[in-house]
């Protein structure tokens, strides 16, 4: 079991009497102050992993810069600490223009995506200040040349499909032919020659992303080829999609690797005075977190069934796309024996599953349940399935804890009732 608590975030740890310990904070504790299921983040950690990519990417294209994908955990604080460690960020909606905001983003860094932008997000985009607008399809830019007051000019990129299939579950691939994703590479040569008309208007290079949770560097190279092809330009956005250990056999490469990989292809295709931005989303934030639960209820039968007070409420990653993620008993973590169980949730779905074959440490009702690796897009997804409340996140850090998104209450579930 000493390989699970690998997965946790770095610097994790067991008490003398076996309990966890994240960020200097015992789960117990931190059970007992915040209620569970509670995400808890380690700040060090978070902010280790945001300087690795800034510095690691730097290090080989100094014209370069890191834009954290807010998607994968759109929450204030974790946007913070990335403009904290001068980090841009992407985002992908207005909620997301908002939160990017309160979190004292220069909006300059900020860079905006969507295959469906409305009206209203783009004439929020517009209004701040945001950077860089990526132009998903002729719509965007019809939208654009009518908000842009005269005499202002919005920077944009092209979202381009570089025809690359990278191998992962067929819900996150957003680069393959057929993507509802940004367009052909005819159809963005097409775009481009347009917006270089337009007086409102300024084409600043193109983007592609090939797809989330990529175990492998070279298919994230893959896409510089087709951007290349379309022409020389101020910038090359290549996106994000680097995967995270979830579980023990997920060997993905680490920043340094993936990043030899990428500017290898840069160097042998981009100009040499480009800019090069990367969006890193849950290879950012997936193992700096983990989730405490309470086992509520074991059935034993054929299969035996461990239930906790959580579920695809606050992790819809397994519901998704079938992601593995490993559990452990918080006090027992370093039990060498246990059964083989499932882990499920509460709520009123047979696909509502935690970890499908895990080795618990025999399991008692009232036990912490903690999930390693819960950073990314746990948040993003949470919902009020079944009436529920979505749950807290914490930071923890030498020792203490800091609460930065309190649990709902119910008056909240209630609160846009308008009659």
């Amino acid at each position: 079991m000493s390989q699970l608590l690998d997965l946790f975030p770095p610097g994790s740890a067991t008490d003398a009497d076996g309990m966890l310990i994240i960020g200097g904070c015992r789960a117990d504790d931190l059970a007992t102050e915040f209620g569970t299921p509670v995400l808890v983040v380690a700040e060090e950690a978070l902010r280790g992993r945001a300087r690795e990519y800034a510095d690691e990417l730097i290090g080989r294209w100094p014209n370069s810069r890191v834009v954290f994908a807010s998607k994968a955990f759109p929450c204030t604080a974790v946007q913070r600490v990335m403009v904290e460690e001068g980090l841009g960020l992407d985002v992908a909606g207005g909620g997301e223009i908002l939160t990017a905001l309160k979190a004292g983003i220069d909006p300059a860094l900020i860079v905006l995506h969507g295959n469906a932008k409305t009206t209203e997000e783009l004439t929020m985009a517009v209004d701040n200040g945001v950077g860089l607008v990526v132009v998903d399809g002729p719509d965007d830019v019809d939208r654009l040349e009518a908000i842009v007051p005269a005499g202002r000019i919005q920077d944009v990129l092209v979202r381009v499909i570089p025809g690359v299939t990278a191998d992962t579950h067929a819900h996150v691939l957003t680069g393959h032919e057929g993507s509802k994703f940004g367009l052909a590479p005819a159809a963005a040569t097409a775009l481009i020659r347009r917006i270089d008309h337009s007086p409102r208007l300024r084409m600043r290079g193109v983007h592609a992303h090939v797809g989330s949770q990529i175990l492998q560097a070279q298919p994230l190279a893959d896409a510089v080829a087709p951007l290349a092809a379309l022409g020389d330009f101020d910038i090359y956005d290549l996106g994000g999609g680097l995967g995270a250990r979830y579980t023990w056999a997920d060997q993905p490469p680490t920043v340094s690797e993936y990043l030899d990989v990428l500017i290898a292809a840069a160097r042998d295709h981009l100009p040499p005075d480009a800019q090069i931005i990367i969006e890193p989303g849950r290879s950012m934030v997936a193992t700096s977190a983990a989730t405490i639960y309470r086992v509520i209820t074991i059935k034993r039968g054929q299969t035996i069934f461990v239930a906790v007070d959580g579920g695809m409420g606050d992790n819809l990653e397994v519901a998704l796309f079938d992601q593995r993620f490993e559990a452990g008993i918080a006090s027992r973590l370093n039990a060498t024996d246990g059964e083989t169980v499932t882990v499920v949730g509460r709520h009123c779905e047979s696909g509502d599953i935690l970890v499908d074959g895990v080795s618990l440490n025999a399991p008692r009702v009232d036990d912490l349940l903690v999930v390693p690796a819960t950073g990314a897009y746990c948040y993003t997804m949470s919902n009020n399935y079944n009436g529920n409340r979505r749950i807290p996140v914490v930071f923890v850090a030498s020792g203490t804890p800091r609460l930065v998104v309190r649990r709902e209450t119910w008056d909240d579930l209630a609160a846009r009732d308008v009659s």
